[in-house]
């Protein structure tokens, strides 16, 4: 086992163990384990967190995005064959989505700073089928400004926020409604849930969050099989609730989510202070947005000689992500595409170790590390 182990679930959740078990005591005991107490209380509590008035639960962050696309696509919004501007720098999952709605997806560079979608080019990625633009607050930071809003409005384009991996952050720019928390920052927001997420279940688990009540009431039927009512089908739906068990254990973690998130700010300052080596180039801290460090991704040149002296030294690392989508089996027909900067972050990116059980004294130690290099 590895002295800085890049995340152990066991170790993080440990902390939680008693309540977890408490709560899923709670669900078994009482019988209901699907559209239950649970579940209602954790949509109610996403729902203020990210200060909308809907959240609904879901099956997972994937399964989240494809719903508010079909659902939008149900309520005549957007049609086959519309193009879907997604940042070429992310996981896979977020285009996923896109394609399997039968929409086109149209992949944007992102900016070198933030490693996120960049806004300055979206207005030449504009055509007459573009009727979406899905940013993803990639590592946990809010991937939201001026002109992605002002982009959106003079084209008259739905905003879809990726929100998987940044559950707590804020924008220093208002969204559509005058809020600052991702998850609310546009029409309508895809979270997930995963286990290794900040909000993490034991277990898939996703939802969706919006302001809109239409687009609401589309995506809880669509979840539940396309029904409003028992055995009354509106849409041809899909099976993608979520169980009592996982929103139980997410109401437990929900309550640690503020502590959690402040523990990995602590951690990257931690790392942006002490990392000196001028081989490793450390993620920008934006001080007017909250970033909650889903994960802290440093660029190296040499990254296997890189991962090979952390690996030697007892410090765990990932990838995220090796492969962009656009050079995915699955994607052969946008391999041709011209995407520079987001095949460079591929071959450079490294995931430092920011979970638990990493403190802040680790960090310190495996920046030392690093300064050896």
């Amino acid at each position: 086992m590895k002295q800085y182990p890049f995340l152990d679930l066991a170790l993080a959740n440990a902390p939680y163990m008693d309540e977890l078990k408490a709560a899923a005591c709670e669900v078994i005991e009482r019988g209901r384990y699907l559209h239950s107490t649970q579940t209602e209380l954790l949509e109610q509590e996403i729902a203020a967190l990210c200060h909308v008035k809907h959240c609904i639960g879901v099956s997972n962050g994937l399964d989240a995005l494809r719903l508010i696309l079909r659902a939008y696509k149900e309520l005549g919004m957007l049609n086959d064959g519309d193009e879907v501007i997604v940042p070429a720098n992310t996981y896979v999952a977020t285009v996923l989505a896109v394609s399997d709605n039968g929409l086109t997806p149209v992949l944007c560079e992102p900016r070198e700073d933030t490693m996120n979608m960049d806004s300055r080019l979206l207005e030449g990625l504009i055509t007459s089928r573009t009727r979406a633009v899905m940013p993803v607050h990639l590592y946990g930071t809010p991937c939201w400004d001026p002109t992605l809003m002002q982009v959106a409005r003079e084209h008259g384009l739905l905003i879809i926020e990726d929100n998987a991996q940044a559950i707590g952050a804020a924008s220093d720019t208002a969204g559509l409604n005058g809020t600052f928390v991702t998850g609310g920052l546009g029409n309508a927001a895809g979270n997930s849930f995963y286990p290794t997420k900040n909000l993490g279940a034991l277990g898939d688990s996703g939802a969706v969050t919006t302001n809109d009540d239409d687009l609401a009431n589309c995506v809880r039927a669509l979840a539940n099989y396309g029904s409003d009512r028992r055995y009354h089908n509106l849409y041809l739906g899909y099976n993608c609730r979520l169980d009592e068990i996982q929103a139980a254990m997410l109401c437990v973690k929900l309550r640690h989510l503020q502590e959690e998130n402040d523990t990995r700010s602590a951690i990257a300052r931690t790392y942006d202070e002490s990392i000196s080596n001028p081989r490793v180039k450390t993620p920008v801290i934006l001080e007017g947005m909250k970033q909650i460090w889903h994960q802290y991704v440093v660029r190296v040149d040499d990254r296997e000689a890189f991962r090979a002296h952390l690996a030697d030294n007892g410090v765990g690392s990932d990838i995220h992500y090796a492969t962009p989508p656009h050079r995915q089996p699955c994607y052969r027909e946008l391999s041709q595409l011209d995407l520079p900067l987001t095949e460079q972050l591929a071959a450079e990116v490294v995931s430092l170790p920011i979970a638990a059980p990493t403190t802040i004294d680790d960090a310190r130690s495996i920046a030392d590390i690093i300064n050896r290099f």
